[in-house]
């Protein structure tokens, strides 16, 4: 049997798994500053605009979606404000809206993100098994449908349009919308509502990522499959997590490595 066989939902994560940065938002941050003339140092940038982030996922989670305080643009306008000022280069008051529009629209393009190494060849790979299935169907239809499961704000679907991966995608959810983030279960029953599948079972659903636990451990909670693309090898993660939580027949080191797997129908989920 295929190693799609039983499959009729697949979902995968965006950020480090179907798309990357090109450079640090750190070091973004400090070309894009520079024309608003305000100067940092790069590296203090990017250690600024770490600690900030992880500051406002802990203080306003999910882009301050439940907060009466904020809504997305201005929590990233929190955030970008911090980091220079953090930085030794505060932007000022009557710059920081102009500063903040243009890198949010910014981070829309591929001057911002890249493809993930394998990641469109992969894509093109399902869409083409979709396809072939499609043909054995007496009723022409794809044998599984394919959706993008991110915790991500509502800027997620223009993205994929300019990164021109979203013809792949039955649908995109994005945490901020949904309301909810991964690692929560009810993301993944939202993606299942999404497909439009009629009695779809949660054995029957894939999710791929790069987080051990926002993406693996979580769709497993959820009772769906799920494949972990990750730099750090499966003997590590087995050990960090635990035997019972990561299996490391299904870490895969790269989205070519699991790619090669699907298709040599080497996976048994």
């Amino acid at each position: 049997m295929s190693s799609l066989g039983r499959l009729r939902l697949i979902t995968f994560d965006v950020t480090n798994t179907l798309l990357q940065f090109r450079s640090s938002p750190g070091k973004q941050y400090g070309e894009i500053g520079a024309l608003f003339g305000v100067r940092c140092n790069n590296n203090d940038l990017v250690t600024n605009f770490r600690s900030n982030w992880q500051k406002m996922n802990r203080w306003y989670p999910n882009f301050g979606r439940n907060s009466a305080l904020m809504e997305w643009h201005q929590w990233w306008r929190q955030l970008i404000s911090n980091t220079f000022a953090e930085s030794g280069s505060p932007i000022p008051e009557d710059k920081i809206d102009s500063f903040t529009k243009h890198l949010l629209e910014l981070y829309k393009t591929s001057s911002c993100w890249q493809h993930c190494n394998g990641s469109v060849d992969l894509l093109n790979y399902l869409r083409m098994q979709q396809q072939l299935g499609a043909r054995e169907n007496a009723r022409g239809e794809y044998p599984f449908v394919m959706g993008v499961i991110s915790n991500f704000d509502p800027r997620l679907p223009k993205l994929l349009v300019n990164l021109k991966i979203d013809h792949f995608l039955e649908f995109a959810l994005n945490s901020y919308d949904c309301k909810v983030e991964k690692p929560n279960k009810e993301i993944f029953d939202m993606a299942m509502r999404a497909s439009n599948l009629n009695d779809l079972k949660p054995e029957q659903c894939l999710h791929v990522g790069d987080g051990p636990t926002t993406d693996y451990i979580a769709a497993k909670s959820a009772g769906w499959n799920a494949a972990l693309v990750h730099e750090k090898n499966a003997n590590y993660l087995t050990a960090k997590y635990g035997e019972d939580k990561i299996d490391a027949s299904f870490v895969f080191p790269s989205l070519y490595d699991f790619h090669r797997k699907l298709a040599t129908n080497s996976i048994t989920w």
